[in-house]
């Protein structure tokens, strides 16, 4: 029996607005449907629809570029909330999944920044700085 070459999460690519997070950690993105439940008269069952959706995500990295200090600088200054694009490459040539159908690539469009963003952060006992970063984003392709 061979062996199953699942995905491995450790292969691929992170850029925002074409430019490569070269210390990225992590990237995830979720896709969440809003739902419409209703039941009519004598139905038993419930039917469903997808009426919209939401996409949010995280990604988090080790910080190397002050890309967020210059988001924060500029939206100060002009009061225009800042959108990014990113796209994530998961290309793990030794699984089934890139055999069979090649790199998964999903890019996100219209990603705005939801969470707290780290202005500085300072610990005697610390380590290396690391950013986890909320979005959410309205189009994916």
């Amino acid at each position: 029996m061979a062996n199953k070459r699942r995905i491995s999460l450790r292969e691929g690519r992170v850029y925002l607005d074409g430019k490569e997070i070269m210390d990225a950690v992590k990237l995830e993105a979720v896709f969440t449907p809003d739902v419409n439940e209703s039941r009519g008269l004598k139905e038993r069952g419930v039917s469903r629809r997808w009426l919209g959706f939401d996409i949010t995500g995280t990604i988090t990295e080790y910080r190397t570029t002050p890309w967020i200090h210059e988001a924060i600088k500029k939206y100060m200054k002009n009061g225009i909330t800042p959108e990014f694009t990113i796209t994530g490459v998961q290309d793990d040539k030794g699984s089934d999944y890139y055999a069979k159908y090649g790199n998964i690539t999903k890019t996100l469009r219209g990603v705005v920044l939801t969470g707290d963003l780290s202005l500085i952060n300072m610990d005697g006992e610390g380590d290396v700085m690391q950013d986890e970063i909320e979005f959410g984003a309205n189009d994916m392709v």
